[in-house]
């Protein structure tokens, strides 16, 4: 590639105008979805010149696409030492930009049609749980719910995930019992499924769903509206299903495995934005009667990090760069000891020494993480310190694995339960997804 060195001012207005050309066709390529190809006109673009970092982000952006997390994180550390204000500036030219719920307008003056004959919230917009258990049976008729309560359900969701912090404390029934969900992905009638084996949630049989609600599945839509409506069913301090953020709460894995198609194509791109905001709002981390660390990908990725420090994050942005917000999404355990590279190409992996100091450090019991498929619905490692729960079973209709979900009892003695896939409606997976396709 061509010497960093040289400046801008350095180069013939000829060669400048053909980097500017050959951005301005990469974009076209990524905008429809041509994604190695732009690749590869951001690639000739920056070969021409180097010195400007709009090339940089825009290639880490196909990058992404293409699920190579390690060159886009590349690419965007090369942006900031091309122009180490770009991504301020970025941000500063988004200020006055108002928020997706107010973009809606007028909520309370939408009109609900005669002919719809869905579930109604109350008339001052209360959820109630006679509401979310038909708002179930409707779903499970592959029937959609009224866009004005589904925009009330999203208002309601924002404002509370908002009172939280990053990090909250939650704690079991005392006369009950909570059970710990991972990955559902999509996988609605598996929703139903758990909830029937289960028990639907009540402030004795409470739930907590631990990210990745979304994607790949092509009912992502009726998962999350179900959940956030259980999770409003309830006044505070009742709350009777908690919901952590996954890396798939991310508008770019959204774009890439199909929530963002499947809510475009099931309300408006609106009703997207405001589901954005949502996600940026979800608690990062739940502690589980001060002893149980549950998040959905694994540690940070450096020592001496305290539960006080987590509590404090800025979670309301999209998860990018190498933060312990990023590697509370998407770190995975491995077997040695010390940390290595992701196999996934961001993020990193963590040893039992990791958990082990990480744990006493914070004086907790142990980690409840997702994130990963197993043959068994779960998988109990670094010398039982550290358990990875998956509740997608035959995942994505192609793996053929168990789901399963923990019980915590009010003592924290934790029993696994299995399941298996039930039937669902004759739609596939990544339906609405520009990747159509299952992927790693």
């Amino acid at each position: 590639m061509t010497d960093q060195s040289i400046a801008t001012q350095d180069l013939s207005p000829e060669v400048i105008a053909r980097a500017e050309a050959l951005k301005v066709e990469a974009n076209k390529l990524f905008k429809d979805h041509h994604f190695q190809a732009a690749i590869s006109a951001y690639d000739q673009a920056i070969e021409l010149n180097p010195n400007v970092a709009a090339y940089y982000s825009n290639r880490a952006l196909a990058h992404i696409r293409m699920e190579s997390f390690g060159y886009a994180v590349s690419d965007a550390d090369k942006a900031l030492e091309v122009d180490p204000t770009f991504f301020e500036k970025a941000i500063a030219s988004d200020e006055d930009v108002r928020s997706a719920v107010d973009a809606l307008g007028d909520i309370d003056s939408i009109v609900v049609e005669e002919s719809y004959a869905g579930p109604r919230l109350e008339a001052d917009g209360t959820v109630t749980p006679e509401f979310v258990l038909a708002l179930m049976d409707h779903f499970k008729d592959q029937k959609m719910l009224h866009k004005k309560f589904a925009y009330q359900i999203l208002v309601q969701a924002k404002r509370r995930f908002e009172a939280m912090k990053s990090l909250i404390h939650i704690a079991v029934p005392s006369s009950g019992r909570l059970t710990i969900c991972g990955d559902t992905h999509g996988q609605f009638y598996d929703l139903l499924h758990i909830f029937e084996l289960n028990g639907v949630p009540s402030p004795t049989n409470t739930y907590l769903f631990n990210g990745d609600m979304v994607d790949r599945g092509s009912f992502s839509v009726e998962i999350i509206f179900t959940l956030l409506a259980w999770s409003l069913a309830y006044p505070d301090p009742d709350c009777v299903v908690y919901m952590a953020r996954g890396n798939h709460e991310a508008l770019d894995m959204n774009r890439m495995y199909g929530f963002e198609g499947e809510v475009k194509h099931k309300f408006n791109p609106a009703t997207f934005n405001v589901f954005t905001e949502v996600f940026n709002a979800m608690p990062l981390v739940h502690i589980v009667s001060e002893k149980l660390f549950v998040v959905h990908g694994g540690l940070p990725s450096t020592d001496g990090v305290t539960l006080e420090q987590i509590e404090k994050i800025n979670r309301f942005r999209q998860p990018t760069g190498n933060d312990i917000m990023n590697d509370l999404l998407w770190a995975d355990p491995q077997e040695h000891p010390g940390r290595g590279p992701s196999k996934r190409g961001t993020g990193f992996q963590f040893g039992p020494d990791v958990t082990r100091r990480f744990l006493e450090l914070n004086n907790l019991d142990m980690v409840i993480r997702s994130h990963e498929v197993k043959e068994n619905g779960y998988e109990i490692t670094h010398d039982g310190k550290c358990v990875t729960i998956f509740s997608a079973p035959n995942y994505c209709d192609a793996v053929g694995n168990l789901g399963a979900y923990i019980h915590v009892s009010p003592s924290l003695e934790l029993k696994y339960e299995q399941f298996e896939a039930v039937p669902h409606p004759d739609v596939s997976p990544m339906k609405y997804s520009p990747m159509r396709g299952f992927g790693g």
